[in-house]
């Protein structure tokens, strides 16, 4: 990946950088925060991993190997299947799944939460917008991967797992859309839509039944925010 932004709110004591495979205009990124003085977070039972597709897993994992990188499990068939996967674990204790691939334009290309019951999150992304969950093909864009795991209705979020935030042409709306299907799965809005304080980014966020949470940003506004970034 590469750092495409990077800003510290002194006033707010924390820092965040913006990587990814591409711009964020067109890319999914992931965004590292540093709150001021915390060093450690507790992960929790619930996220999974990020995953990274390659057209060579090996070479990837020597790679990430020869840089001091932590392998959790070496590359090779998935069980029961022939796609060649590999777990790589970041500093902070994050996993990265490696994924062996052709081509893509979002190599960025899953995130993997654990659900309580697959089949109330299936119909609450679907009812919403987006279950695997996304906007198009696989190997084409990144996908929301819900994995319930049996018998198990509940997972530990500890506090450093944040949230998956979307673009949306109209914030208020669809904070409309969202309550409409928490009164019938569960989950709240917790962030009414409106800007934010001294970005005037109009943003909206939920919970979903699992307690996951997602923002919804405003895409016209969010443009102007790059380009401010950019030119500053």
């Amino acid at each position: 990946m590469k750092l495409l932004r990077q800003r510290d709110i002194p006033e707010e004591k924390y820092s965040n950088a913006f990587l990814g495979f591409g711009p964020e205009e067109s890319h999914f990124v992931v965004e590292l925060t540093y709150n001021y003085g915390v060093d450690k977070y507790d992960i929790g039972t619930g996220f999974g991993h990020f995953a990274i597709a390659s057209e060579d897993v090996y070479k990837l994992v020597e790679d990430i190997r020869a840089k001091g990188g932590k392998i959790t499990r070496e590359p090779g068939p998935v069980k029961g299947g022939t796609t060649v996967i590999a777990f790589v674990e970041d500093p902070d204790g994050y996993l990265f799944e490696l994924i062996q691939r052709g081509p893509t334009p979002e190599p960025l290309c899953q995130v993997m939460l654990r659900v309580g019951d697959l089949d109330r999150s299936i119909q609450f992304y679907e009812k919403y917008t987006i279950a695997m969950m996304g906007y198009a093909d696989e190997d084409k864009t990144t996908v929301l991967e819900l994995t319930y795991n049996y018998g198990v209705t509940e997972y530990t979020k500890g506090n450093a797992y944040a949230q998956v935030a979307i673009s949306t042409q109209d914030v208020y709306k669809s904070a409309e859309a969202v309550n409409l299907v928490t009164r019938e799965l569960g989950g709240k809005i917790t962030r009414q839509p409106g800007p934010i304080p001294g970005l005037n980014t109009k943003i909206t966020s939920f919970l979903d039944p699992d307690g996951w949470k997602v923002v919804l940003v405003d895409h016209e506004d969010f443009m102007k925010e790059l380009q401010e970034a950019s030119s500053s």
